[in-house]
């Protein structure tokens, strides 16, 4: 035993040496988005990711295919912080399919711990057989825990909250003993060693569905007064934990009480805790936090006692049932309050969940798989739910804390929309894993509290070796009469390993050198079809090539629209009249001769959520829109390449044909419909592609263009979908081309907002906050709102409007004025709308005002006032009639 314990203080040395690696080197992926209240997840050893959601479901994400299946789902309760909370597979999962849910039933107050069996891809409700129950009190909220995990040699631990309310102490220790206030008492669950709340639970589960104690928990099997599943106690919640594979400890995030400030009659102000348990022992809780311990106090007469003592509490509530003495009180690795703090000044300040993070281990092959490097060797992450934070612990020689260190810049932790230029934000970290590959894999559980469509499974991985520089090109004019006089720009290129870059221009397919430098002007006289190929290489011989079309001798048409104007208002239902006007330098303007313009206009109608994702909407299609494709190729007529009608009819039917076409858009081609090479496209995925080109095989020339019209007029009726939130009516003209110059298309877009705008997608000013509300029409509502507070809506055009609506909601003392200016928070008034109080922050009702309506274009300020000052109001949508 001395020799195994000194083998691994040895695994510890030479821990994290050397310079962090750069942020360019990691790689975030969003794997899949949209995923509710999403709280545990897995890297199965079938190589898939199972994860599950706090409403009861069980998911799997098949990293190959990029498909999510919906396993199966429970009938869980979700008031109280209930529901799907916890999830483990088997360690013999490849053989048996045995996975472990920790859940909240309707019909018992408390959690169990169910095995099922996984059955052709569905969880099999027959095979339940539920191993453990936490018996529960209901009456009050909160805190279950919730995690678990299997450690190394097979013994299952699971972590359970205290079940004692946190809003009757001050947000200090929960000790009322007075009878008949059980819920608020935490002696009678984390101080209570014989009862299994507020614990880490350590189990050896059987094939048949029992389960035997482990060597090594804190009371053994037979002991008065105590339960043998109890590993550790003396936890308030201890929502998610980690175990280190190689050394088998436990890292235990446990979230704190809310005190801000000590209370020499009380004790320390809250903490959040990280514990590093190497064996069984007392955590604490609600004696001791944070090194500190609590004072004794009679909530009958609001007069403290002595301090617990953190070598041997004693427990005299009349609610334990369990040992008076309590074990000696365990010190925590890294401890920290509301606010910031020198100590562990890294984890900064604000709202508080500490999680246990994943312990990572290098290993060689990494290097082939995106695996992290060994700088992170045997460091732990731990993370914040609330606060932007995202670290690693790095340990001495002796496994003790040593410092903290950033994840990466590569990453921001925290709550807002993502800033142009700036690190990809990860909002709600709510679980992480490092997978086999040595890339870690994270749920992030999206911008507030409640169900979030931008909640998402990440994988960031490592970028091993010399990185190649990436070219960014441009042409501005790329086409016109002839001579074509071009700025070529290579501006956005760079290399990630910030070398010096040279420049060179070449024209194609004359193969005739332009010039150097990042940005070049040059003149070609020949009409034609060419291409100008920019080439950049650093210094160690590290190339990239990108090449962009140019036409000689053919000006592009002008596409504009006449109606309707950018930013005008549509309602459901409603028919949108449209009507768009070309011009072209070679063939005259559609105001003159409109038959030659309007069979050639495609008129095209995309609907947009209120997530912003697009709604009925053909995906393949809606890729190629966002890729070159246009540029090269129309629907139905030929330009540089064939049309994709064309293209369909050649390969319908033939064995095989798609897939050497997914093959050709990735890695390019050449003579196969004519001496012009179609470009290469390696930033489209073998999924992305063969979704483009299954669209592309789906043309039929008779069958109609689904949403698409042909003309330079028409009417497009909008959906009946309370889930739209925009639409983006597109008008694109291909012109016929003057030879040897090839036709040439124009897109041209206007983009149309739904009449009812919900006040989330506004831009919240001076401490207003978004709040998941189940009862608001999109499950997000403003709060926060208080007298000079803003909510900025998204600019629209505000011309033949008459009448305006809120959606709110007051309480008690709530209520208020919306004044809604132009342009600026002072800006001309164009309405006012008083609201009242509702009766409740959750009885929502509409108020309504007179709105003046303006020919100039600018955003709405809405702004709230009422003579006193505190929260006013919930708002939920704005309407314009």
């Amino acid at each position: 035993m001395k020799l195994l314990v000194a083998t691994i203080f040895l695994s510890f040395t030479l821990v994290g040496s050397g310079q962090a690696p750069p942020a360019f080197r990691f790689q975030i992926d969003t794997l899949h988005e949209g995923i509710p209240q999403p709280m545990h997840l897995e890297y199965g050893p079938d190589g898939k990711i199972y994860f599950i959601e706090i409403a009861g479901k069980l998911q799997r994400f098949n990293l190959k295919s990029k498909s999510l299946t919906t396993l199966g789902k429970i009938v869980i309760t979700n008031d109280q912080e209930n529901g799907l909370i916890g999830m483990a597979l088997d360690p013999d999962f490849l053989s048996n399919q045995w996975i472990y849910l920790y859940h909240s039933p309707v019909d018992f107050k408390g959690q169990i711990l169910s095995r099922f069996t996984i059955t052709e891809d569905k969880l099999d409700h027959a095979s339940r057989i539920d191993i453990l129950k936490v018996d529960e009190q209901r009456n009050q909220c909160c805190h279950h825990g919730g995690t678990i995990r299997f450690g190394r040699d097979g013994n299952l631990f699971i972590s359970t909250g205290d079940n004692t309310s946190p809003f009757a102490s001050n947000g200090f220790s929960p000790i009322d003993e007075r009878k008949g206030r059980e819920p608020f008492d935490a002696q009678k669950s984390s101080g209570n060693t014989n009862d299994l709340r507020g614990k880490i639970l350590r189990i050896k589960v059987k094939p048949d569905g029992t389960y035997e104690i482990p060597k090594g928990n804190l009371f053994p099997e037979g002991m008065k007064k105590t339960r043998p599943e109890i590993y550790a106690m003396g936890f308030r919640n201890p929502w998610r934990f980690s175990i280190d594979p190689v050394t088998n400890w436990l890292y235990v995030g446990d979230v704190g009480p809310d005190s801000g400030k000590d209370d020499p009659n009380r004790g320390p102000r809250g903490h959040d805790i990280l514990y590093q348990i190497r064996k069984a022992g007392n955590f604490g809780w609600p004696y001791v936090r944070a090194k500190k311990a609590y004072h004794d106090f009679d909530f009958a007469t609001n007069k403290s006692g002595d301090a617990f003592d953190p070598k041997g509490p004693l427990n005299k509530s009349p609610n334990n049932t369990g040992l008076e003495k309590l074990p000696p009180v365990s010190d925590p690795l890294v401890y920290y309050p509301h606010a910031k703090v020198d100590q562990f000044s890294q984890l900064h300040s604000g709202g508080r969940t500490s999680c246990g993070g994943p312990v990572f281990h290098f290993k060689p092959e990494f290097k082939n798989t995106g695996g992290f490097p060994q700088y992170f060797d045997k460091a732990a992450l731990h993370f914040d739910w609330q606060r932007p934070s995202l670290n690693w612990v790095r340990l001495d020689d002796q496994g003790n804390f040593s410092k903290l260190e950033p994840f990466t810049d590569a990453v921001k932790i925290g709550q807002g929309k993502d800033s142009p230029g700036q690190p990809m934000k990860i909002r709600r970290p709510a679980d992480m894993i490092f997978g086999p590959d040595g890339a870690l894999y994270i749920l992030d559980y999206g911008e507030t509290w409640g169900v979030n469509k931008d909640a998402r499974l990440l994988r960031i991985s490592y970028r091993w070796g010399e990185l190649p520089p990436v070219a960014k090109a441009s042409a501005s004019p790329s086409a016109s009469s002839a001579p074509l006089k071009v700025t070529l720009s290579a501006k956005g290129s760079f290399s990630p390993e910030k070398k010096t870059l040279s420049y060179k221009w070449t024209l194609l397919p004359s193969d005739t050198e332009l010039g150097s430098g990042e940005t070049l002007t040059a003149t070609i006289a020949e009409p034609g079809n060419h291409f100008a190929r920019l080439t950049i290489t650093d210094p160690d011989g590290g190339k990239a090539s990108l090449e962009i079309p140019l036409t000689v001798g053919n000006a592009p048409p002008v596409v504009e629209a006449v109606h309707p104007t950018e930013g005008s208002l549509f309602k459901p239902g409603q028919k949108i009249p449209y009507q768009f006007k070309v011009t072209d330098a070679e063939e005259g303007s559609s105001e003159t001769t409109p038959d030659n313009f309007s069979s050639r206009t495609l008129v095209t109608a995309r609907w947009i959520g209120r997530d912003g994702k697009n709604i009925a909407s053909n995906p393949g299609l809606a890729l190629m829109k966002q890729s070159d494709c246009f540029n090269c190729h129309a629907i139905d007529q030929k330009l540089i390449g064939p049309s994709l009608m064309e293209i369909a009819e050649r390969y319908r039917g033939q064995k095989g044909a798609q897939l050497t076409a997914t093959e050709r858009v990735i890695k390019g081609s050449a003579g196969v419909w004519s001496e012009l090479p179609m470009l290469p496209h390696p930033q489209h995925s073998m999924d992305e592609a063969h979704l483009m080109v299954s669209w592309i095989f789906s043309l039929d020339p008779k069958k109609p263009l689904t949403a698409m019209k042909r003309g330079l007029s028409g009417e497009i009726t909008a959906p009946n979908n309370p889930n739209i939130g925009s639409c983006v009516i597109e008008a694109t003209f291909t012109d016929f081309g003057k030879a040897p110059a090839n036709p040439l298309t124009t897109f041209k877009t206007v983009s149309l907002l739904h009449h009812r705008i919900e006040a989330e997608s506004g831009t919240l000013v001076g401490g207003t906050t978004l709040a998941a509300q189940s009862e608001a029409s999109n499950g997000t509502s403003v709060n926060r709102i208080e007298p000079g507070r803003q909510v900025i809506l998204p600019e629209f055009t505000a011309h033949g409007l008459s009448k305006v609506t809120v959606r709110a909601t007051s309480g008690n003392d709530g209520g208020g004025t919306i004044e809604f200016r132009h342009g600026a928070k002072d800006g001309p008034l164009l309405a006012t709308v008083k609201v009242s109080h509702t009766g409740g922050i959750k009885n929502y009702q509409t108020f309504s005002g007179t709105f003046k309506a303006t020919e100039k274009s600018g955003p709405i300020h809405l702004v709230f006032t009422h003579p006193r000052r505190g929260r006013l109001m919930f708002l939920d949508w704005v309407q314009f009639d």
